[in-house]
């Protein structure tokens, strides 16, 4: 429950800080006291958005803190996950608006997003603003607040659960598949491309081979004469010229005669005798290269067609080497075996999406079995609290039907309604304010019996009733409060003097300054609250004595 709530510089609240007890606590006030500025800065701390228009003026921030004793346990892992400390038996929100319009928030005094306040604030309170009302034409509303009377919600969760998988899995299948026909659509493309690729049959470095042998097949003629030139050199054809290699032999015996004199030469007979040597496997070289000397035609021509093929590849790929040619062979065949590995997917997402929608129809009707059984009870149940509210002929039900199936479901729901029993229409189509304030004080009752609400809100659930009925909600939001803590902002003295506590917002002026006050009544000035709504501007004997009479 609420046990504190401290406002500083909140719109034309300067300072408040005041506690509440268990139970039903009232709130009234004249119109334009400041009433719905109380609950704007208790939305605050439950997430409500902000900016620095909210901001007392001359203020440099505003500042919003409550407290809550025994915090329901559901919120300890969206503490942890904040890395806010957890303490069971209290739970304390702080939210801070500075001039520039950002918004600080803090939990037990440690860093928290402002975005997951709405977490918190929903377990902990839950306001019903006069506007809410009009959340009973609601589809989703009305399915809600069946789904906690058939105690389906574990239902429904699982449900959605399927549903938002299964939605998941359709849209991967679907890029899955438009992918897949793209694929497809260029498959003959890919396939013309890779094949002549695979035929080319290309190595790394042939390129550079066969401009080699290009080159060497384009000038044979011309290394055949000159190689042979060089042979002629070494090796003259004439027999009137001895070979280079027969001179230094002849040299080298020469010199072998003076050794014997002149040791010292010997070192010179020893060159002589390498560089016969080596002269002599430089002409069998030359005559192996003469030989292997190709000057066929037919072998340029292959070769030159081979490159010429080679060059066309380059300029078809947009590269200019072989391993780039290569690269793009293997990039086609993987598009060609990804085609392969694709349909297998699309086969398997289709698989699963299959057994998705098995067991999304299983949930649904299990979900909608436990609805149906829960709507006749649930109808009974409130209308029997709708005529103890003096409408006793009125008629209520919930009627469902079979509906494509959505994040909820697939059922639709209409809350039917009659006041006279008769001719039942949709609710927002035949009740008055009056009635719809009626049902969903009802249905809120049924909601705190079957949905854990520590704390609730009605601002001014009782609009458009009077007289004895007024006291009977009253009894009913009384009710309420033996079991939890209910503030109720209410203008009709009748529900007013329900309240195990009372409280009056009012404004004060001081000089040019305006201020929202709230002040909790003593037992006497509660009687005078109560006279003021039973006559107006002026108290009379006899709406005091009423007051009396109401408050015992």
């Amino acid at each position: 429950m609420l046990l504190r709530l401290e406002v500083r510089n909140y719109v034309l609240i300067d300072a408040l800080n005041i506690n509440f007890p268990e139970g039903l606590l009232i709130l009234s006030g004249q119109t334009g006291a400041g009433k719905s500025i109380l609950l704007g800065a208790l939305s605050l701390i439950t997430g409500a958005k902000s900016d620095s228009s909210i901001i007392s003026e001359g203020a440099d921030n505003c500042y919003v803190e409550a407290e809550f004793t025994s915090p329901p346990f559901s919120l300890k892992e969206v503490l942890e996950s904040a890395d806010a400390e957890w303490d069971d038996n209290s739970l304390i929100i702080r939210r801070v608006v500075s001039r520039s319009g950002r918004s600080r928030a803090f939990v037990n005094d440690s860093p928290f997003p402002v975005a997951q306040l709405s977490k918190l604030g929903a377990a902990l309170i839950d306001i019903h603003s006069q506007h809410q009302t009009l959340q009973l034409n609601n589809p989703l509303y009305q399915m809600e607040l069946l789904d906690y009377y058939a105690d389906s919600i574990a239902l429904r969760e699982l449900y959605t659960q399927i549903y938002h998988s299964l939605q998941q899995k359709k849209k991967e299948l679907a890029s899955l598949k438009e992918q897949y026909l793209k694929l497809n659509a260029e498959r003959e493309y890919n396939l013309a491309r890779f094949e002549q690729l695979d035929k080319a049959a290309l190595r790394p470095g042939e390129l550079e081979e066969l401009e080699a042998e290009q080159t060497s097949l384009s000038h044979a003629e011309d290394i055949q004469f000159n190689l042979s030139s060089a042979l002629q050199a070494l090796n003259p054809s004439s027999e009137d010229l001895p070979s280079l290699s027969a001179s230094l032999k002849e040299a080298s015996r020469a010199l072998d005669k003076v050794i014997t004199y002149l040791p010292h030469l010997q070192s010179l007979n020893e060159r002589l005798e390498t560089a016969r040597v080596e002269i002599s496997d430089v002409e069998e070289e030359l005559e192996a290269r003469l030989m292997a000397v190709d000057v066929s035609p037919a072998r340029l021509e292959e070769i030159e067609a081979r490159m010429s093929l080679i060059y066309s590849l380059f300029k078809m790929h947009s590269c200019n080497t072989i391993e780039a040619l290569i690269a793009h062979k293997e990039q086609y065949e993987h598009l060609l075996r990804g085609g392969d590995t694709m349909s297998e997917m699309i086969e398997e997402l289709e698989q699963e999406q299959a057994q998705l929608s098995a067991q999304l129809d299983q949930a649904a009707e299990a979900l909608s079995s436990a609805r149906k059984a829960a709507a006749e009870g649930f109808s009974a149940k409130v209308q029997s609290m709708i005529s103890a509210l003096e409408l006793p002929q009125a008629c209520f039900s919930v009627d469902i039907s079979p509906a494509a199936p959505g994040p909820y479901g697939a059922d639709a729901l209409a809350f039917n309604f009659s006041s006279t029993g008769r001719n039942m229409q949709e609710l927002s189509r035949c009740a008055s304010g009056g009635e719809m304030s009626r049902i969903m004080l009802c249905l809120k009752a049924l909601m705190a019996e079957y949905k854990a609400m520590p704390t609730m809100i009605f601002d001014e659930i009782d609009t458009g009733v009077s007289g004895s009925v007024a006291d009977k909600m009253g009894a009913m939001i009384c009710a309420m409060g033996e079991n939890m803590q209910i503030f109720a902002i209410t203008h009709l003295p009748q529900v007013a003097a329900k309240g195990k506590a009372h409280y009056l917002v009012s404004k004060a002026v001081s000089g040019d300054r305006t201020q929202t006050i709230v002040s909790a009544l003593s037992q006497e000035e509660r009687v005078q609250e109560i006279a003021r709504m039973l006559s107006g501007s002026v108290i009379t004997e006899a709406a005091v004595a009423n007051a009396i009479s109401l408050l015992s």
